[in-house]
Order: C-alpha cells, then structure tokens, then sequence
C-alpha cells in the first residue's frame, strides 16, 4: 500500500507535468504598408527574428497568420511567438539581440505592439527610441505629470482667483472648503481640462504605437515647459 508522502510526489510530479505544457506566449501585430515589395522585406526581416529567437532557450514555435488588409495602403501580420517557460520568454522579450533587430526593422514595419502572456509583462506595449518599451497603454509616468500640472495649475489658479474675487467660501472652515475645492477642481479636470489637453498633446502622449522619436518627446515637453512658464508669468502678473 503506497504511502502518504509517495501519493505527495506522486501528485506533484502531475503537476509539474502538467505545468510543462503550459507554454508562454505572446502575439505581436506589425502594420507593414500595402505592396509585394514591402512584404518580401518584411518576411525577410520576420525570418531573422524568428531565427534569432529559435537561439533562445525555451523556444518552441512560432506561426506567421495570413496578412490582414485594412485598406488606406495599410497591411496588419499577426506572430504568435511560443517560448516553454515565462523566464525563457522574458529571456527574449529582454535580450540585446531582439533589441536590435526591432531598431532593424524601422524599414520593414511602420509600427508593431505586442500582447504577452504569463510573463509577468502583461499588456499592450509600444517601441521607443532606443529600444524601451512602454508596459501599459497609457503614456509614461513622466508624460502624464506633465499633462496633467499643466492642466491643474492653471485650473486651481482661475478657481483661487474666482472664489477670491466673489467672496465664496472664504470664511468656511478649511477641512470644509478643501473638499469642495478639490470636487470643483477634480470635476473641471476631469470633463472639461484634461480632454482638451490630451487631444492637443496625441502625438506626444500616445503615439498609437508608432516608434517615438526623440525629437517627438522633446517637443512635447517643450511645449508644456513652455506653456507652463507663459500661464505662471501671466498670473504672476494678474496678481
């Protein structure tokens, strides 16, 4: 009669044959402009990646789907990339050699993004100069305090320089008239600022997964390092 602790292996081993099969992957959608000469230098440049990908550790297969037409001179080709564990596919998604046959591929693709799984990096993620990628949908954390201090600032000043000239809430107590405060300015924000701001700032917040330029990024934040500077010299001068 087996044991206690030989059923215990017995179950764990299961498990861990199980796990094996398991895979990690993740699919990627490259936009590659309409005609055969652009698909030839797409294929050719796909097929160094998945060579250089079947170097990898863990590799298992990768399948190339039909190209999808989406009219306007725009094609979509869809890789879905197989790797055995979530460390082997992180082992690729991190490595120097991916890297660089992305920065390749300027000339084979207009954009790519990608959508991985169980590899800790979940998420749609979007190329940047030198090879970073953003992990989430939404613009860099860098981005989005620009944006959003360049709607607030000048929002709580208009909203400071109203109340004051009305009288409103002047003698309320302070805990009181923070949170009636912070509604107003939350609500502004939220339906009337931050729309604007981020329909004027697109090209710079969310690229639509096109490959960022630096130049792209520096005038974005010139922008809004210079309209900070005018709004700040202009009440400045109003107060």
């Amino acid at each position: 009669m087996a044991s206690s602790s030989e059923h215990a292996q017995e179950s764990q081993d299961s498990q861990d044959s199980h796990a094996d099969h398991f895979y990690s992957t993740f699919v990627v959608e490259y936009i590659v402009p309409d005609g055969q000469e652009a698909e030839a230098v797409f294929r050719r440049w796909y097929d160094r990646m998945v060579k250089a990908a079947s170097q990898f550790e863990g590799y298992t297969r990768a399948d190339l789907c039909p190209p999808l037409d989406c009219g306007d001179g725009v094609v979509k080709w869809y890789s879905i990339v197989h790797f055995r564990t979530p460390e082997d596919l992180n082992g690729w998604l991190k490595s120097s050699d991916r890297v660089a046959l992305l920065d390749e591929g300027r000339d084979a693709f207009l954009a790519y993004r990608y959508k991985s799984f169980t590899t800790g990096l979940e998420g749609w993620f979007s190329s940047h100069t030198g090879g970073a990628e953003q992990h989430s949908l939404g613009p860099p954390p860098w981005k989005q305090v620009l944006a959003v201090v360049l709607g607030l600032y000048p929002t709580l000043m208009i909203q400071s320089m109203v109340f004051s000239a009305l009288g409103i809430m002047q003698s309320w107590p302070l805990a009181t008239s923070l949170v009636i405060n912070n509604l107003i300015t939350s609500s502004i924000l939220t339906w009337v600022v931050m729309p604007r701001i981020s329909k004027m700032l697109s090209f710079w917040l969310r690229p639509a997964y096109r490959l960022t330029a630096l130049q792209t990024n520096l005038v974005g934040a010139g922008l809004v390092l210079a309209a900070l500077g005018f709004m700040a010299s202009v009440f400045t001068y109003l107060t």
